[in-house]
């Protein structure tokens, strides 16, 4: 029997459950808290290793949190039907929607023929038209799609008689780079760009009662998602790859060709884009102007709402809805499973006193500056989602911070967003995010062109992630970095 990670893993999940739960009785930790921290070092290790599929282990709680007297099963439950998951849903159907109409490839052509089409303004073409489109939908649905329109460029450079055979091998790990790079760098920017923002959400719902709302993370998560995105494209064109043709023969025609193919607009293209932007003015606008008119509006509503929409809204010859049910199961229920599994650790974490616990034997963190706390906070969950899931990093570590924060006096924010934005930024493995994954299957990239290409983009977020959260977040959402809000204990 060959004995990887996973089976290693297998054993060692109930293993810890087990000793945790008969030999761990430490003062003041309830016999609940104890039980929610065995339950979570089984999940953990299994979410680490991958010992089974992460969607299957999410579904654990349920199973071992009303066995061990953890949390009951109405509590657990509850959870897998937290508010965000809807809001993820929401905004999950308006992707497919998008997506079936094929209104995500326009919108990223058009913004590649605008930018320009020269070997480095191709690659920021791609790389906004990228980083866009997964701000809405899936940075894996997005990379998949823009893949192909990449190879054809490629392909392009590669047919030309004049291009040597390094330019166009340079060129296919650059532009693939990039792809992969701006998928992550995007889902940064919105409350729903990626999972792991919906989770920090989720996460401070359910222990503080605080909503953290679309428009708020935007002014936080929006300047994060540019600045990363332009020192990644310098990065990449001036740094990591050197380019000898600046000019690039048939890249124009060939974004032209693409576009004349899929012709004029479609009335369901504008019937998918005229939900999509009312969806977006909404969530931006919501917390200052629509709640005056609608004071119970809330952004999963407006996702809901949305999605309903497309099901009512015909298309134009009245023989379908835009969105179809056979359409929309496509939903990533993994995701969402694991999302509810992470709200229901937070839950217990809470409820048992299980944090509160934690929070007071961190004490030791009393002496390290908040800088270099956050520099290592980032560094660690940065690196460690180069081997783990982004989404099970964040849904275990979140509520762990929390009560970090309080023992140390430090607002909560502090700590909690830069776990969440630190675990989007793995840029090194093929394994560490799907849009890694995707573009080294193109054939272009070996994992040594990724390591070296991607561990300076690490340290780069790392050091830009680091200034932003501890200069400028407090100023940009209005707290007192070193303060523990008193209403918040």
């Amino acid at each position: 029997m060959k004995f990887g990670a996973s089976t290693i893993g297998l054993i060692l999940g109930p293993l810890l459950f087990i000793l945790v739960l008969t030999s761990f009785h430490p003062e003041g930790l309830s016999e609940s808290g104890i039980a929610v921290l065995a339950c979570t070092l089984w999940v953990a290790v299994w979410w680490i290793t991958e010992a089974i599929p992460i969607a299957v282990t999410s579904l654990l709680p349920i199973v071992l949190f009303p066995l061990t007297g953890a949390l009951n099963l109405k509590a657990t439950s509850t959870s897998f039907g937290h508010p965000y998951v809807f809001l993820y849903m929401g905004g999950f159907f308006i992707a497919i929607a998008i997506e079936k109409w094929n209104l995500h490839r326009r919108i990223a052509l058009n913004i590649i023929r605008m930018i320009g089409t020269n070997t480095t303004r191709i690659i920021l073409g791609f790389m906004l038209a990228t980083a866009f489109l997964s701000m809405w939908i899936s940075n894996t649905a997005t990379a998949v799609m823009m893949l192909p329109i990449g190879m054809a460029i490629i392909a392009q450079l590669k047919d030309n008689p004049e291009t040597s055979e390094d330019e166009n091998a340079i060129f296919g790990k650059a532009l693939m780079l990039s792809v992969a790079y701006s998928a992550s760098i995007g889902g940064i920017a919105t409350l729903i760009g990626t999972p792991p923002n919906l989770v920090l959400a989720g996460v401070l719902k359910n222990m503080y009662g605080v909503e953290l709302t679309f428009a708020t993370w935007l002014k936080f998560g929006l300047p994060i998602s540019i600045l990363l995105l332009f020192i990644c494209w310098v990065y990449l064109t001036r740094f990591a790859f050197t380019f000898r043709d600046k000019s690039f023969p048939g890249g124009r025609e060939e974004i032209r060709r693409q576009l004349q193919r899929l012709g004029k607009i479609s009335y369901e293209e504008k019937s998918v884009l005229a939900v999509f932007l009312v969806t977006a003015f909404a969530w931006i606008t919501r917390s200052f102007l629509l709640t005056r008119i609608l004071p119970g509006l809330d952004d999963t509503i407006i996702a809901i709402a949305a999605a309903v929409v497309l099901f009512l809204l015909p298309v134009k010859d009245r023989s379908r809805s835009i969105l179809r049910w056979e359409e929309a199961v496509k939903l990533p229920w993994g995701i969402i499973l694991l999302f509810g599994s992470g709200m229901a650790i937070a839950e217990g974490f809470t409820s048992t006193g299980l944090a509160e616990w934690i929070g007071n034997h961190l004490t030791l963190l009393h002496g390290i500056a908040m800088l270099i706390l956050v520099m290592i906070l980032i560094a660690a969950v940065n690196f460690l989602t180069e081997i783990t899931s982004n989404l099970a990093t964040t849904a275990m570590l979140l509520p762990i911070l929390a009560p970090m924060a309080l023992s140390i006096d430090v607002h909560p924010y502090i700590l909690m967003v830069s776990a969440t934005v630190a675990a989007s930024c793995a840029f090194m493995l093929p394994v560490a995010t799907p849009p890694n994954a995707v573009v080294f299957g193109s054939g272009y990239l070996r994992i040594p062109d990724m390591v070296r290409t991607g561990i300076w983009m690490n340290i780069l977020s790392i050091l830009l992630l680091t200034i932003i959260v501890y200069f400028f977040l407090p100023m940009l959402w209005g707290f007192d970095p070193g303060v523990f809000p008193e209403a918040w204990k």
